[in-house]
């Protein structure tokens, strides 16, 4: 029988809470009581241990699954969501009345490795997983391995840079010419191996990957560190060294740390919030109420990988996009390339000498062919994560991340 720790509450008559115990399909052996004190008289005996801590529980009685016979008001969904991300962050499954959750399935990895990973699409993850491949690849032999959603049938390995040109032949092809691994590759220089993966569940499993193969091709390699770089909310699915996560201020408070993002930051080594020009004081107060852990407030700038030198411009991101410091004349400025009629509609009434564009979404496909067929030039453009003032050093955060995976590898 699968051994089980239970969670009670006072809000029960103890006989129905032993009753409903016994009555279990595992061997039950311990009982975590949560809160609750109407049905309490003192006394109650529930035929297994009592105990009031969660981790020492686990740590005490080694179960197997966390079976919940509480209930509302002690437990309200926050409060529930909250103890499910502790318990998968343990690696054991939760369930309760009407659900079963179980922690993503990891695959054992060998090489030093670290996990940049996000609880949503646009929140600059892979801007993140650039910068802290550049920071390591400066002396040490780094490979990244990202899965998109628009990813290769086979892993596929970039040693050199792609340019313009090649994907643009990609788009040309039928491909998907702005996966995050074509955008690593050509903005940062690094080796890439580019994977796919398919759905993504609550607590960031993929439904369906190939980043397995993929972890096998980097590991062939044997390479000083991978860098994996995670697709939205899914979690790419190898027992990484460290972790990132990235999260933005926009997303608020309630749903960076709410519903299973609570996990996400508690097997989490760092923080980096982007997008917090307007602040992100109350979003750090909430995080380090889930877990106590670096936390670094940052902007995102756009970042042409060649100069500008003051042409009439029109500048293609993916969203909001800060463009006053660019050496450039900007004529125009589109946060659309996830919104293909828009931008098609738009680019009928841009006339500029230089088209900069973010590689995400449509931007090969449907900017620089429009910037080609117009013999316009083309430029691609990256982002930099620049800390607020008064924030820790992000920069020497990733470094130490980098240190402790190559030197003092976790395994989990």
């Amino acid at each position: 029988m699968t051994r089980a720790l239970v969670v009670i509450d006072g809000e029960h008559y103890g006989p129905v809470v032993r009753d409903a115990i016994a009555a279990l399909p595992h061997e039950v052996v311990a009982a975590l009581l949560v809160g609750g004190t109407e049905k309490l008289r003192g006394g109650e005996e529930y035929g297994v241990p009592l105990v009031r801590d969660l981790e020492e529980a686990i740590a005490a009685y080694e179960p197997e699954v966390v079976v919940d016979l509480s209930d509302e008001p002690v437990l309200g969904p926050r409060e529930r969501f909250l103890l499910a991300s502790r318990v998968l962050a343990r690696g054991l499954a939760y369930e309760g009345a009407d659900f079963r959750l179980d922690p993503p399935e990891l695959e054992p990895f060998g090489p030093p490795s670290i996990a940049v990973i996000g609880t949503g699409k646009r929140v600059g993850k892979t801007a993140v997983t650039g910068r802290l491949a550049r920071l390591a690849a400066a002396e040490k032999d780094v490979v990244v391995v990202a899965m998109g959603r628009g990813g290769p049938a086979e892993p596929e390995l970039l040693e050199t840079p792609p340019t313009v040109d090649d994907l643009l032949a990609l788009a040309r092809e039928g491909r998907h010419a702005a996966s995050d691994h074509l955008e690593i590759a050509a903005l940062e220089g690094v080796v890439a191996i580019g994977c796919r993966r398919c759905a993504g569940g609550l607590a960031g499993k993929v439904g369906v990957s190939n980043v397995a193969a993929g972890a096998r091709l980097a590991a062939a390699r044997r390479p000083d560190l991978v860098v994996f770089d995670g697709s939205g909310a899914a979690i790419p699915p190898v027992a990484t060294d460290r972790r990132v996560l990235v999260v933005s201020a926009l997303q608020g408070p309630d749903l960076v740390t709410g519903y299973l993002n609570a996990y996400r930051i508690l097997v989490s080594d760092l923080v980096v919030v982007t997008l917090a020009e307007e602040g992100a004081g109350e979003l750090k107060t909430a995080i380090a109420g889930v877990k106590e852990v670096p936390v670094v407030a940052a902007a995102l700038r756009l970042r042409p990988v060649e100069p500008l030198r003051g042409r009439r411009t029109a500048v293609f991101t993916a969203g909001p996009a800060e463009a006053s410091h660019l050496d450039a004349e900007v004529v125009h400025s589109s946060p659309n390339l996830a919104d293909r009629p828009a931008l098609r509609e738009e680019l009928k009434r841009v006339d500029a000498e230089v088209y900069l564009v973010e590689i995400k979404g449509a931007a090969i496909d449907v900017v620089v062919e429009a910037a080609r067929a117009r013999g316009a030039d083309v430029v691609l453009a990256g982002n930099d994560v620049v800390p607020l003032p008064g924030e820790p050093d992000l920069d020497a955060e990733l470094l130490a991340l980098v240190e402790a995976a190559t030197k003092e590898p976790a395994g989990v």
